[in-house]
């Protein structure tokens, strides 16, 4: 049995597009031999926000646990399955009583990892400092689980450097999402942190952060109002894979990822009458995958006041 677990993380998928191209990277001989799955899907529903159907759509591909960001709540069905999902989190710094959570603890063969999801706040909205919940969150899961994974989803860079210094040693990956372009700065932290600013999207190749040209062209450049849809066209998967000591908590290695589609033919289980307003993606039933799914722990994950 390996003494390292594998990790394979993908940043913010951004519409069909995204959702595609997940699908076809994660069926494909690219995709990496990993014990655990994890993508940040706050974008999936048309570019803001998720549905049910994309959650299945998600969990059938083989993905183990879906973290979000502050285009989570976009849609308000979310409301109506966000606690049904014990693999599904929101930012953990949403005020206490919002729906869902922010922190869970998965079981993936012999390990236990805890999944942390934060929102940063310097041009974004002022909700609870990330960096004194992460003290409470980690001081919590770290007598549940050995290896701590932290999504950090968050608007500027120095935020999310800090972040990482900050939880340098006392987690095992911090990773930077929500900018959606790749940055080329991942590296082991000096006390075992696994570090990258951010992972980049899973969007078209020829977009705007997975938008539409035309409507950021009329916003930014004509300075006039206008609908931000999502770009059409090829489109790539990008994230990291990391490989984690089980018995330490340690990052091992931190390895870029990015994969680009061939063509814009659906995956298997899309429907080519699939209606992109609503951002349902037609799927197989929940479950149908081809292994077994993360288990969450049923014990509870974060502190009474932690949400």
């Amino acid at each position: 049995m390996s003494s390292t677990l594998s990790i394979l993380f993908l940043g913010d998928v951004v519409g069909r597009p995204g959702r595609r191209v997940v699908s076809k990277f994660l069926a494909s001989a690219q995709r990496p031999k990993t014990d655990l799955t994890i993508v940040n899907v706050e974008n999936s529903a048309h570019g803001f926000g998720l549905t049910e159907q994309n959650l299945k759509e998600f969990v059938d591909a083989g993905i183990d646990v879906l973290t979000g960001g502050n285009h989570t709540f976009d849609r308000k069905e979310l409301f109506n399955f966000i606690d049904k999902y014990p693999n599904l989190l929101r930012p953990a710094n949403y005020p206490e009583g919002t729906p869902g959570k922010g922190c869970g603890v998965f079981t993936i063969g012999d390990t236990k990892v805890a999944v942390i999801n934060l929102l940063g706040r310097v041009f974004m909205e002022p909700l609870r400092s990330p960096f004194a919940l992460a003290d409470e969150l980690v001081e919590h899961v770290r007598h549940h689980a050995s290896v701590i994974f932290v999504d950090f989803h968050a608007e500027a860079t120095a935020e999310k450097v800090t972040m990482g210094r900050y939880l340098d040693g006392r987690v095992s990956v911090v990773v930077g999402t929500h900018t959606h372009i790749q940055t080329a700065d991942e590296r082991i932290l000096p006390n075992g942190t696994a570090y990258i600013t951010d992972v980049g999207c899973c969007a078209p190749v020829d977009s705007i952060i997975g938008m539409d040209y035309a409507a950021v062209h009329r916003r930014l450049i004509e300075q006039l109002p206008a609908k931000f849809e999502v770009a059409s066209g090829r489109a790539q998967a990008c994230g990291v894979v990391v490989k984690v000591d089980k018995k330490t908590g340690k990052a091992v290695s931190i390895e870029r990822v990015r994969f680009e589609e061939q063509d814009e033919s659906p995956a298997h289980h899309e429907h080519s009458d699939e209606t992109e307003h609503d951002g349902d993606a037609k799927s197989d039933k929940l479950g149908s995958g081809r292994r077994e799914p993360a288990k969450a722990e049923k014990s509870p994950t974060t502190p009474e006041k932690a949400r």
